[in-house]
């Protein structure tokens, strides 16, 4: 599995590097922004995001080891898990009235503060104060999701006055660099867990530094801007009209809480099925990211001009690719036939199917539900999502965790079939619908890059 796990990751990266080289000799010459205030404003920007999101992937490839370290029941750990997922539907749900009320730099501060006060729970083995951690932690992402892409776009368009046509370079390159630095925070919570020999909780102690140093810059670096204030029930019957009334945008929502409850799942699932062969933990991550980011690859390819598939096609492609996996992971996990092997490549599928899926979906969301909907509309979709992955984790427990866990993914499998007769009913909706297709691009528009 060690080995395996090295390999796999040297690959994917490669194979990532390859893809990105390539993209990069075929893109036209010339097209670069040379606005010097343009570009110290995005680095402003990097500087505080690229930290938050850096903390918050160091944390990840150690968590559910963490908790087994501290000697709990895996019961207890998926309630550690619900309550994180529980905390971030409410605080979510609230998340963008908060920052618009509180200002959207103080947000970023107070994300720095929130997050730092998670991470140290993590040195306490009280199971009361790690359950303080996770809801704190829903608050924390909660906060990373809306306060700093709010603040970027009001300081873009309002203060600075550059073309709001420039707004989607700057997040293309932040998704980009986010994989990227998801494949180097697991190779650095590897270093500072096993290499270096401190245990599964200094990856959680090394992330408070990056957080202090994000809201230091913030703090100094940052104007403050505030949002207009929006009623929170009008804004979730506003959404709700928009799904009931729209058919395609209930289709979505379907797909949405289906496809992404199993991710869920599977993120609580992963460490648990191979921890106990040996696996690195960090490389593993390592290794889902960089699949992940081979999918986002992909997913610009496929949509070039060269190619040219829709969006459409590379959702029901993930769905397909998902269902494939996990019915690979029933029998990988079965009690009696293990194959950890075979259960690492069907992680790493399913990830490649999440780097095709999120782009795929975002768009599609874009085109179908109004932008003056959107938050209305995002809230109803979050809410079945948690529930059916707290739900899910709730049920894994009620029996033997070997049988547990392939009975989790015999019952994921069914949920993904439902999501791709979803797909398959989106579809049919939408198969002549010209706004969901990408355009013929006979030319491409100009877009600042770094």
């Amino acid at each position: 599995m060690l080995v395996t796990a090295y390999l796999a990751f040297v690959v994917l990266l490669a194979s990532c590097l390859g893809l990105e080289l390539s993209r990069c000799r075929a893109k036209p010459s010339g097209r670069a922004c040379s606005n010097p205030s343009f570009l110290r404003f995005q680095l402003d920007f990097y500087q505080v995001y690229f930290l938050a999101l850096a903390a918050d992937w160091l944390q990840a490839p150690y968590l559910y080891k963490l908790y087994q370290h501290y000697h709990f029941l895996e019961g207890q750990i998926a309630i550690l898990y619900v309550c994180g997922l529980a905390s971030t539907v409410l605080f979510g749900l609230v998340a963008s009235s908060l920052v618009d009320w509180l200002g959207r730099k103080k947000s970023c501060v107070l994300f720095s503060l929130t997050y730092s006060l998670c991470c140290l729970t993590k040195l306490s083995q009280d199971y009361f104060v790690l359950l303080v951690g996770r809801a704190l932690g829903g608050l924390s992402t909660a906060l990373l999701f809306s306060a700093f892409e709010a603040w970027y776009i009001h300081e873009h368009v309002e203060r600075h006055d550059f073309p709001a046509e420039w707004i989607p370079a700057t997040f293309a390159r932040a998704a980009f660099w986010n994989h990227v630095l998801a494949v180097a925070a697991g190779v650095a919570a590897e270093a500072v867990a096993c290499w270096m020999g401190l245990g599964p909780v200094a990856p959680f102690v090394a992330a408070i530094p990056l957080l202090a140093l994000a809201g230091a810059l913030a703090l100094h670096n940052w104007g403050e801007n505030y949002g207009r204030q929006r009623a929170f029930p009008r804004t979730c019957a506003g959404g709700l009209r928009c799904l009931l009334s729209d058919r395609r945008v209930l289709m979505l929502g379907t797909i949405q809480a289906l496809f992404e409850s199993v991710i869920f799942i599977f993120v609580f699932l992963w460490t648990p099925v191979l921890d106990p062969h040996g696996a690195p933990l960090g490389i593993i991550f390592s290794s889902f990211m960089a699949a992940s980011l081979l999918g986002s690859s992909l997913y610009r390819i496929a949509t070039s001009k060269r190619y040219h598939l829709q969006p459409m096609h590379l959702v029901s492609l993930a769905v397909l690719i998902v269902v494939f996996s996990l019915f690979m992971l029933t029998f990988s996990t079965s009690p009696s036939q293990e194959s950890p092997v075979e259960s690492f490549i069907a992680f790493l599928l399913i990830e490649l199917a999440c780097g095709l899926y999120f782009p795929s979906m975002g768009f599609l969301r874009r085109k179908v539900i109004p932008e003056t909907e959107q938050a209305g509309v995002l809230n109803w979709f979050r809410v079945p999502l948690h529930l059916l992955a707290c739900l899910g984790l709730l049920v894994l427990h009620d029996s033997d965790r070997k049988t547990g866990t392939r009975n989790m993914f015999s019952i994921c499998s069914a949920v993904m079939v439902m999501a791709l007769l979803a797909v398959v009913g989106l579809f049919t909706v939408v198969r002549h619908d010209a706004e969901l297709r990408v355009p013929s691009p006979t030319g491409e528009p100009y877009a600042p890059e770094l």
